[in-house]
């Protein structure tokens, strides 16, 4: 194309283009546009394509002229990147676009970069990683998670507590004994915050088929504003209490549980799942410390639209409110920050130092895996394959493969 390319400072990974498209250039993309138009248009009294080039000029000017700027548009840029041989990390943005009859064409392209990663450190380091260790009370806790999950709710007469399954009738206003929309029966547990705390109080005052009414004042942190600090007369009626009986914890259990002998044999096993457990914990935190050492000693730039994107892209996972994104992206931006300027070092190791997943390291992991599920690795292949997961075991290969070589030329201690 026959435009003027002039680049503007810019910082980073940003990058400011101006472009000036010359008359006869413009001209040349209207009558290719016009053309087209031309040769494909129906207008009353001529055949698909004969109606006369004025004509048509005249009738679609604007739908033309719109083309042939977009044309325009769509070259220079790609005229831009391929001159000067861009990697471009974000689609580009057009800004002071000024279009006129007889004049040239002016706008601005403004666009980002992928970010340059040298990483000329990334041995010489020391950090500390946890002792993994399992002491008796975690195991005792887990085993009394896994009770209280196959606990059963039983009926009792004693006034509720925290804890306690309720079933109440709730109304409240001036008429507390009018059958309103609000009377009707709740199921609650207490301390779980599905009530406000003056309402579980009230409820705790009452046992199984009484009634108790009092003013009850709502929390100044009540997610409805006009109902903040009200003091409403409330009553409630306990229709029943239960309370969870855990099973008792003996061989019986472990066997109910899975395939244990003995309550001994559960304890073994939920030791040895801990252990696994805070190993990959601790494991986890070593690397992370190790990727803040290498991003802290080899400084880059992330481009603003991929941090966008990925607070965006986890905003819609958790289905935030559209009310509450601008909260949540300025809480969540650093942390997305945080996890791009992690996936740059870990794809640039693994592409300088030839350790990506190779298809060899991606079948033996699954034929791991199939072993371990006890189903053939063809079979798993395909259900990985159907569900796009490759790619996650792929990733999980990569990422296996560069923080071994991390480890290997940095020193790791325990504490």
């Amino acid at each position: 194309m026959n435009i003027e390319i002039t680049p503007k400072e810019g910082s980073g990974v940003d990058r400011h283009v101006q472009v000036s498209v010359p008359v006869e250039t413009v001209r040349d993309a209207e009558d290719k546009a016009a053309r087209r138009y031309a040769s494909s248009v129906r207008l009353p009294g001529f055949r698909p394509g004969k109606a006369p080039a004025a004509m048509v000029r005249k009738k679609f000017a604007d739908a033309i002229r719109q083309e042939a700027l977009e044309a325009l548009v769509r070259d220079a840029y790609k005229e831009v990147i391929e001159k000067q041989d861009l990697k471009v990390a974000s689609q580009p943005h057009v800004h002071d676009l000024i279009f006129e009859d007889g004049k040239p064409l002016t706008f601005e392209i403004h666009f980002e970069l992928r970010p340059t990663i040298n990483l000329a450190r990334t041995s010489g380091f020391r950090v500390t990683g946890r002792k993994v260790s399992v002491t008796d009370e975690q195991v005792a806790d887990q085993i009394e998670h896994i009770r209280d999950q196959r606990a059963a709710w039983v009926p009792v007469e004693d006034k509720p507590m925290p804890g306690d399954m309720v079933n109440v009738q709730i109304s409240t206003g001036d008429q507390p004994d009018a059958a309103s929309e609000e009377d009707r029966s709740y199921p609650l547990v207490l301390g779980t915050g599905q009530a406000i705390p003056g309402i579980e109080e009230l409820i705790m005052e009452a046992a199984a088929g009484e009634t108790v009414k009092r003013p009850v004042r709502w929390p100044d942190d009540f997610p409805d504003e006009s109902q903040r600090g009200q003091t409403k007369t409330v009553q409630i009626t306990v229709n029943d209490v239960k309370r969870k009986e855990a099973p008792p914890l003996d061989d019986a259990f472990a066997r109910e549980v899975g395939d244990f002998e003995s309550l001994d044999a559960l304890r073994t096993v939920v030791r040895v799942d801990l252990a696994d457990q805070s190993r990959r914990e601790a494991d986890a935190e070593v690397r992370q410390k190790l990727i803040d050492e290498v991003i802290g000693a080899n400084s880059f730039e992330v481009p603003k639209s991929w941090v966008q994107q990925l607070v965006q892209s986890y905003a819609e996972g958790y289905q935030v409110p559209e009310s509450e994104r601008d909260k949540f992206a300025t809480e969540f931006r650093n942390m997305a920050e945080r996890q791009i300027r992690r996936d740059l070092v870990v794809e640039t190791l693994a592409e300088r130092e030839s350790l990506a997943a190779s298809e060899k390291d991606i079948d033996n992991r699954i034929a791991e895996q199939a072993e371990k599920r006890g189903v053939k690795p063809g079979q798993l292949y395909a259900q990985l394959e159907k569900s796009g997961r490759l790619k996650e075991i792929e990733r999980s290969i990569t990422e296996d493969k560069v923080f071994k070589w991390l480890i290997e030329r940095n020193e790791i201690l325990t504490d």
